[in-house]
């Protein structure tokens, strides 16, 4: 008699006569080619796993029908139990550091909730599963269906129409990007080469308040009047809101996904509060309305630039306000921190306030210590993160693996002098008495903050041909070249470029990088765009944090590093954990069910080969990525598919 409903869930291989076994493709599932009978056996498995009942099983007979052991014949064929010591499919000996002691196999399982099915449209063979979840590694077969993960056990002797051999790669969920500036970027080269080729399957964009939407009554060129050459694109601007600009982002199609938040600067621009005041009553309500009406079309969060202008301009009181109509729609709070004396410590204690006071959880961005005098300070910082953790406020950061960052040049220049835009920051610029006191401003440090170090800001892009040639050039060496200082040369090509000049800026230490991706609470943002190198960005000369921060955690701080993180935790960090801050439901792990977003890559190879000499290089080791089941990176080599969409919350 077959176990009660109460007890644990057990497996019964009986007698399969009942069922309707002369169908060699439900013989062909269970492993049964050449054995039509088995003794009856009770093995005992997990409680979570699921039942399914082959064809031709009564509904109401609940058991568990599974082959339990292989003919002998068979046996050879298949891995065995992987022991302490011995060396695991992905090649990293099992107990060792990458795996944190954890044991590296899981039984195979044929573990599914539905009818058994003739075939797979793809069926990944002998992979190593990493699913994302900061649980140990295992062996598996995977198949793909409809753009779902359909199954996960020993599945080798099932129909597919493609099979790939995964021997000595391990697959993963699709990368999740919490940090990008993506926003039109895919719009302008829709194969997101660059961050496809990493195995990102995601990218969160609108961070650090540019968001190109809600735009109210603005017209396109008014809102690019305020953000300059962030929201340059070759496309026709032919939205206003979320919903339009995610209608013409499907219907031309992208390889990979986008979740939208929404960007304090366009809902500061909206309202007119181009000045550096709050806002008043009267703007704070029109942001209110036109976040309350974004929210309501799928954006996850409210995203927030504090050292940029105008977000800037936003006191913490009106940055509550706004927090509180996003927490109302189960939106997060993201964060570019405020530029403050002592800035390293108050930056994160100002973003623990705001989600205390909204009562909203925290995403605080690309964390990192730029200032050479708090180098080392990183124990500091965490300290108030777990603290408030320990409140109850849901704090968690992302930050990228670089001891560069890349920004426009227009960071070193007060913000006063920003104010309404940038046609009226060019005519400050023209002022001589104004140019004189930002360039004081500038030489002591940007709002008492942090006084530059010129030779560390290096051109990376111009908007205009003329200038390109000083792209790879630092700020010291451009002021040698026009015989001025490096505080004139920095205002020279910003009023040259009309506010269209970026840098990459070598600001921060090795030793930070490594203690904050070791702590529980970070996850992985790159910072960085979706772009070709064969597309409109060609000549741009972008940080290496475009196309490399994912394989680079992989090798560098995996595999050539394993104390810093172990292979499960890197994966956690990129996949399962961003996928909790989003909220999404239906993808961040390998689980049967979910969509098909995944990632296949060789443990031993995988590495960024990006640099900040020569960036539009792809990487090392990532053969496959699977976006809603569907390959865009094949062998290596992208097919030009396009099955990404435009995420919502909640639907996710």
């Amino acid at each position: 008699m077959a176990p009660s409903g109460r007890e644990a869930a057990l497996c019964d291989i009986r007698s399969l006569a009942a069922a309707d076994l002369d169908d060699h493709r439900i013989r062909a599932r269970f492993g049964l080619h050449r054995h039509r009978r088995r003794e009856r056996a009770w093995a005992e498995l997990p409680s979570h796993h699921r039942a399914f009942r082959p064809h031709g099983v009564a509904r109401h007979q609940r058991s568990l029908w599974l082959e339990r052991g292989r003919p002998a014949h068979r046996r050879a064929s298949h891995r065995p139990p992987l022991r302490r010591g011995d060396r695991a499919p992905c090649g990293s000996r099992i107990g060792g550091p990458a795996g944190r002691g954890r044991t590296a196999t899981r039984p195979f399982v044929q573990i599914t909730n539905k009818e058994p099915r003739m075939a797979f449209d793809t069926l990944i063979t002998n992979a190593t599963v990493v699913d994302g979840t900061n649980s140990p590694r295992y062996g598996a077969d995977v198949g793909l269906e409809d753009g779902k993960i359909a199954a996960i056990g020993q599945l080798a002797e099932t129909e597919a129409g493609r099979i790939i051999d995964a021997s000595g790669l391990v697959l993963a969920p699709g990368f999740i990007d919490m940090h990008t500036h993506s926003d039109l970027t895919l719009l302008d080269d829709p194969g997101g080469e660059s961050m496809a080729y990493q195995g990102v399957t995601t990218q969160v964009t609108g961070n650090c308040s540019y968001s190109p939407f809600p735009m109210g009554d603005l017209e396109p060129e008014e809102l690019r009047k305020v953000t300059g050459e962030i929201f340059e694109t070759r496309q026709e601007w032919r939205w206003k809101t979320l919903d339009e600009w995610a209608n013409i982002m499907e219907s031309q199609g992208v390889s990979i996904n986008a979740a939208p938040q929404v960007g304090n600067t366009p809902l500061r621009a909206a309202c007119g509060a181009l000045e550096n005041r709050p806002a008043t009553p009267d703007e704070l309500d029109v942001q209110k309305r036109l976040l309350a009406e974004t929210m309501e079309q799928g954006a996850f969060s409210l995203s927030t630039g504090l050292s940029l202008a105008p977000s800037g301009y936003a006191p913490t009181d009106e940055v509550v306000a706004l927090a509180e109509v996003a927490a109302s729609y189960g939106g997060f709070y993201v964060t570019h921190a405020r530029v403050l004396p002592g800035w390293h410590i108050k930056m994160v204690e100002e973003a623990v306030e705001i989600g205390r006071r909204a009562g909203i959880p925290v995403q605080f961005s690309h964390m990192a210590i730029v200032d050479r005098r708090y180098y080392g300070h990183g124990p500091q910082i965490v300290d108030v993160i777990d603290r408030a953790r320990d409140e109850g406020i849901d704090i968690t950061y992302d930050m990228y693996p670089y001891t560069a960052a890349g920004a426009g040049l227009n960071q070193l220049v007060p913000l006063w002098m920003q104010e309404g835009g940038v046609p009226m920051f060019m005519e400050r610029l023209r002022d001589a008495d104004l140019r004189q006191m930002a360039i004081k401003e500038m030489i002591e440090g940007r709002e008492g903050g942090i006084p530059p170090l010129w030779h560390t800001q290096v051109i990376s892009n111009t908007n205009s041909d003329e200038n390109r040639k000083l792209i790879g050039y630092n700020l010291e060496e451009i002021a040698e070249m026009r015989g001025v200082e490096p505080a004139e040369a920095a205002l020279q090509l910003i009023e040259e470029e009309e506010d269209g000049v970026m840098a990459v800026v070598h600001n921060r230490v090795e030793s930070d990088i490594r203690f904050f991706l070791g702590h529980p609470q970070a996850m992985i943002g790159s910072d960085g765009n979706a772009i070709s190198p064969d597309g409109l960005y060609k000549d741009f000369k972008p940080h290496p944090r475009f196309y490399g921060p994912y394989p680079r955690i992989l090798g560098r701080y995996v595999r050539e590093q394993p104390a810093v993180l172990s292979l499960e935790e890197a994966v956690y960090k990129m996949s399962g954990f961003p996928a909790i801050r989003m909220g999404f439901k239906h993808r961040g792990y390998v689980q049967e069910g979910l969509i098909a977003d995944l990632v296949l890559f060789n443990p031993d190879t995988v590495i960024d080969n990006a640099t900040f000499e020569d960036p539009h290089r792809y990487p090392t080791g990532i053969p496959y990525v699977f976006v809603a089941g569907e390959s865009v990176i094949d062998e290596g080599k992208h097919t030009g598919a396009r099955p990404g969409r435009v995420l919502r919350n909640g639907r996710a």
